[in-house]
């Protein structure tokens, strides 16, 4: 019996709830939005179609009702529109996060809360340093989706599946995020060796590593363009997360957590590989970086912790 909230009811808020409810991850989903009216419709559309999932007691509630849950999904805000980065949503989306901090640790002080708003690392540490809530049960979505976004990509170049493609996107969720080159592999052969390395195999294309960088960096920005918001993908990642987070055993993902001296970085929260299971994101795997890596994660480090004290948190 696993309960989970779903804190907004907007594209991404709704679409985290249908998708969990399809893979059949909770029991009871509670889905809580200033405005009411649209948190019971959405919850009444997926409900409706209950009979031919895995069962599932789907409602929209206030903050009482979250009492009990194993994770609370934090997706409420303002989205991001056109030509708009993530950064420049930061002092509202902080302001909104600061105000329904209280309701949230009140009702569900033992739940793991994943956050995924905008701008997401700030958020995410915003929350560590208000909420009182154990760093460890404190997840942002970080870089968990630009990683599936570059495995994706990857997957194209050499017509292979998602599953044999390993390689990260660390840092910011945004603009400063990195691709550390030289760990990523294709079934424990090096990315750019991988056509080589086939026997027989056919010709591919050149994977230009800026090419690759600026599909994943601008993705994003590309979906919004064209339909004025994205949420299938970040469903897809944040569901996932709630799967390793209900899960037996421990799984390495790149999400936003609080950093203490990791690489030489101290307070900030940002997307390294972290381990995450039910006790939530309870360590980090340190990963053999390059200098000119370890530079870019500084980089991005710095770039976040300027927008911190630019705002009033």
């Amino acid at each position: 019996m696993n309960k989970i909230a779903i804190i907004g009811t907007g594209y991404v808020g709704s679409t985290i709830a249908y998708t969990l409810t399809i893979n059949g991850l909770a029991s009871e989903i509670v889905m809580l939005d200033i405005n009411d009216e649209k948190a019971i419709g959405e919850a009444l559309d997926i409900r409706q179609g209950t009979p031919f999932c895995n069962p599932c007691n789907i409602y929209a509630g206030d903050y009482s009702d979250i009492k009990g849950s194993d994770i609370v999904i934090v997706t409420s805000g303002i989205a991001r529109k056109p030509g708009q980065t993530r950064l420049d949503l930061a002092q509202t989306n902080v302001n909104i996060l600061k105000s329904i901090i209280p309701d949230l640790v009140k009702n569900a002080p033992d739940a793991t809360y994943v956050l995924v708003s905008n701008p997401v690392d700030i958020l995410t540490y915003v929350f560590c340093k208000y909420s009182g809530i154990p760093e460890s049960r404190i997840i942002g979505s970080g870089t968990i989706l630009d990683t599936a976004r570059l495995r994706a990509r990857i997957s194209e170049y050499y017509s292979v599946s998602q599953h044999n493609v390993h390689a990260y996107v660390l840092g910011e969720h945004g603009d400063s995020s990195f691709i550390p080159w030289s760990i990523a592999n294709i079934s424990n052969v090096p990315v750019e060796d991988y056509a080589k390395s086939i026997i027989n195999g056919a010709a591919y294309p050149e994977l230009k590593r800026e090419d690759v960088e600026d599909y994943v960096r601008k993705s994003g920005a590309r979906v919004i363009e064209r339909k004025g918001a994205t949420f299938y993908a970040i469903s897809t990642s944040v569901c996932h997360i709630c799967k390793c987070l209900l899960s037996g055993i421990d799984t390495t993902l790149t999400v936003s957590t609080m950093t203490h001296g990791e690489y030489g970085i101290e307070d900030v929260c940002l997307s390294l590989l972290s381990v995450v299971g039910h006790k939530g994101s309870h360590s980090k795997v340190y990963l053999p970086l390059n200098d000119k890596e370890i530079a870019d994660l500084h980089a991005s480090a710095e770039s976040l912790k300027s927008v911190i004290k630019s705002l009033s948190i």
